[in-house]
């Protein structure tokens, strides 16, 4: 895509889109030079962003996978963006065949090109909305065809909050999905951070304030762990996303807060299930028995 022609509604060309620099940043074909001009000045802030795109879209699979074996069939995609290699429904069916997957974005293009991906897949839809509105996803046509919410369901957050500011509630937008999902179900989110790294959160948050089509607000560990009141995080908790449960040929970086983004996933505590905590695999999937992070 290299111009304005044939665009879906609702597309200004001249500003660089948050999905559209992601499917850059991954190396996609849906984006524009605005785009990659946006991401070419991410990279001089941090030369290795393509690489935590990459870190980010590997630990969403592991997280579907981990959800899968957990007894999760339905999921719903917050922010889900365009769609490129290992898409949700891509890997929760090849673990599972007939699992559902809607997903939730808002960007015209994300919106055009998952409806054509999804067109032959009876068990995925496309929903075009705003994740700042959650009644409006929880009441779309889309989601009350597909999610059963008398049984488990994965909501995934994915680089998705921090794009959320303070003033629009990130917590309050959370607790609506948590709110309208059955016990046992899952929150996974991704999600910048200023921890160890502020001055290149802060001069991303300049780029994206004055190039994208929203702002960047990256938030500290607290911060982030606060999102998932009312859930209990698997092991190994909140941790830089490269070192969420790593597959055994993973590289493990020796700096791992370069990767500047928190991943977490946590379930969905009973009405009596006191303070959270950090569950062990055994207790997050009944009768698996302890694994590496037990």
């Amino acid at each position: 895509m290299s111009g304005g022609e044939g665009l879906p509604q609702g597309v200004d060309p001249d500003k660089a889109s948050v999905a559209r620099m992601y499917d850059a940043m991954l190396g996609g074909q849906h984006n524009f030079a605005i785009d990659r001009e946006a991401v070419a000045a991410f990279t001089a802030i941090d030369p290795q962003v393509r690489t935590l795109a990459r870190a980010n879209r590997a630990f969403l699979g592991r997280a579907v996978r981990f959800l899968v074996d957990a007894g999760v069939r339905q999921f719903i995609d917050l922010g889900s963006g365009i769609p490129t290699q290992g898409n949700v429904h891509e890997v929760a069916q090849a673990a599972c065949p007939g699992a559902r997957v809607v997903y939730v974005d808002s960007d015209p293009v994300a919106v055009a090109h998952s409806a054509a991906l999804l067109a032959d897949n009876p068990d995925t839809a496309i929903v075009d909305a705003d994740i700042r509105r959650p009644a409006d996803v929880l009441s779309s046509p889309q989601v009350r065809k597909l999610i059963d919410f008398d049984q488990p369901v994965a909501v995934l957050m994915i680089t998705i909050l921090h794009f959320i500011a303070p003033e629009e509630n990130p917590a309050g937008i959370v607790a609506a999905f948590r709110d309208a999902l059955p016990e046992d179900s899952w929150l996974a989110l991704t999600h910048a951070t200023n921890e160890d790294r502020p001055d290149t959160a802060a001069a991303v948050g300049k780029l994206y304030r004055s190039r994208a089509t929203s702002p960047v607000t990256a938030r500290s560990h607290g911060e982030i762990l606060g999102l998932f009141d009312g859930f209990d995080l698997v092991d190994p908790g909140l941790v830089y996303v490269p070192l969420w449960r790593p597959d055994p040929d993973d590289d493990i970086p020796q700096n791992p807060s370069e990767y500047w983004v928190y991943a977490g996933v946590g379930r969905k505590r009973s009405a009596d299930g006191g303070a959270g905590h950090t569950v062990s695999p055994s207790e997050a999937i009944p009768g698996t028995p302890p694994g590496p992070f037990a």
